[in-house]
């Protein structure tokens, strides 16, 4: 799950990270106030969406050559004027696709004196099982350009879980960043507060770029994204009345009901399938033969007749999809299961498109049986290379 800048800052403050003075506004209605409640010279005005990119972006409805998602203002009147410019109107980013998302928060900081920039993040490290800072003195550059055109200035500090992050870790990192002084004393212990919010809150990902050193020589999170693993959400209500549905896709919101794992995709062909390796497997091979998954969708080892149908409208109410490919291997999920699913579905929102179904496993003679005779007009595969070739045939002509 995501969260906004706002939020994320709101939370580090917590856990005593600097942060600048800031109020998020929902409506127009508080611009006025928000932009009072700071006390100026500077005033930046932030587009709040589940995008990086912002500061680059460009808003649909405005001219080519106007400013971006970030705006630096030196006045309370231009603040408003570009609050008023931003709020409502469609940004497009990197990380948005074309389509972009409109703008429905904003942030108002305060200005920053800054001196430098720099990169941190943490992540769970899958190579070492570990949590790493990732830091980098190239702050406020897209961290695959720094690693691709100058990988030397990328310092990774894997963390021990026993040990937790130590003055020593701390003190690496500070000097990996060139810190000094008072910035170096305050980013030792602004690094172990890091951690211990990363941990406790069971973040996937925390994002600062950049990290900035002040012309005091102060330490000072700019911006921040965060992440949390979804499976420990549970134990975190306070992060859960922190999601914003409106940022997130309407059929994995959908999907989620039903703890089904969908994450929609810009191809054409929808897939359903059991287990997340073979569901990658699945979209590989459609790629290779041609044509783009339109989604990633487990159904789980312990799908019901229910689950299966809530995905197969899901898949179907995807504009985009072209053709429906499901691969089944029954191991704990049956193929009748699934069959019975793939009918009841197909009764209520119709069959569109082709439907390529490959089965096999568990019960998978009862699931052919199933599908043959329910009179719908599905192909049949006799294994996952026979699938892909004859979905990408149907729906390329």
């Amino acid at each position: 799950m995501n969260i906004h800048e706002y939020q994320a800052k709101a939370l580090l403050r917590d856990y005593g990270a600097p942060v600048a003075s800031g109020v998020p506004i929902t409506s127009l209605d508080e611009a006025e106030s928000a932009i009072g409640a700071l006390p100026g010279p500077v005033w930046v005005v932030k587009s709040q969406i589940h995008a990086g990119g912002r500061g680059k972006g460009k808003f649909k409805e405005l001219p080519e050559d106007a400013k971006g998602g970030v705006r630096v203002s030196f006045s309370a009147e231009e603040a408003m004027a570009n609050i008023k410019e931003m709020f409502g109107n469609t940004l497009v980013t990197k990380q948005t696709g074309p389509a972009g998302k409109q703008v429905n928060r904003l942030y108002i900081e305060s200005g920053a004196a800054i001196d430098r920039e720099l990169y941190l993040s943490l992540l769970v490290n899958r190579e070492t099982g570990m949590t790493s800072f990732v830091a980098s003195t190239e702050g406020g550059m897209d961290i695959e350009t720094v690693a691709e055109e100058t990988p030397e200035l990328i310092h990774t500090v894997d963390i021990v879980p026993s040990a937790g992050c130590t003055d020593a870790d701390a003190t690496k990192l500070a000097d990996a960043l060139k810190l000094s002084g008072s910035a170096k004393e305050q980013a030792v212990d602004l690094f172990k507060n890091l951690y211990k919010a990363f941990v406790e809150k069971d973040m996937s990902l925390l994002e600062i770029n950049p990290l900035i050193v002040t012309e005091s020589n102060d330490m000072q999170v700019l911006d921040a994204k965060v992440s949390f693993d979804n499976n420990a959400l549970f134990r975190h209500p306070d992060v859960q009345e922190l999601r914003d549905l409106t940022e997130e896709d309407e059929k994995e919101i959908q999907a989620s009901k039903f703890d089904l794992s969908y994450i929609a995709l810009d191809g054409e062909i929808g897939c359903m399938v059991n287990g997340a390796g073979l569901a990658m497997a699945t979209m590989d091979i459609i790629k290779l033969y041609g044509a783009e998954p339109a989604n990633f969708l487990d159904v789980g080892g312990g799908a019901t007749t229910e689950k299966v149908t809530e995905a197969f409208k899901i898949i179907t109410a995807d504009d985009n999809v072209k053709g429906i490919l499901v691969n089944i291997f029954g191991g704990i999920m049956r193929c009748d299961v699934i069959a019975e699913g793939v009918v009841e579905a197909v009764k209520q929102v119709g069959l569109p498109v082709p439907l390529v179904v490959r089965l096999e496993g568990t019960k998978v003679e009862d699931g052919k049986k199933i599908i043959n005779e329910s009179g719908l007009n599905v192909i049949a595969a006799d294994d996952l290379d026979d699938a892909a070739q004859k979905i990408v045939k149907a729906v390329k002509g």
